[in-house]
């Protein structure tokens, strides 16, 4: 369920439909982005919109083609987006990625 909910909020960063994002989320509780996800994710849609930040879509490929595994969760924490990845081989890894570069900062 959890990487369901994950897909459908990169689906919404990367193509910029939150109604659907939304409709899926609405009766599944929380989750580990917090409380204040729907701003994050509306800072993060208006950012990749505009120009100025890196797709999450885009920083997950990234990850995906150094460390084989699956998101947990992502998402925007003030100017970096953080990537909870489980490795392939079980490792637990949080990266963080500058938004606006899409520079791994840090994990991995």
């Amino acid at each position: 369920m959890k990487t369901i909910r994950v897909l459908l909020a990169t689906a919404a960063l990367v193509a910029a439909l939150p109604g659907a994002a939304m409709a899926q989320r609405h009766d599944r509780g929380p989750d580990s982005l917090g409380a204040d996800w729907r701003a994050q994710s509306d800072q993060a849609r208006g950012g990749v919109q505009s120009g100025r930040l890196v797709p999450l879509g885009r920083v997950i490929q990234m990850i995906a083609s150094r460390v084989p595994g699956r998101v947990l969760d992502a998402g925007l924490e003030g100017r970096n987006y953080r990537v909870r990845w489980a490795a392939a081989d079980g490792r637990r890894i949080d990266f963080i990625v500058d938004a606006e570069t899409g520079q791994i900062l840090s994990g991995g």
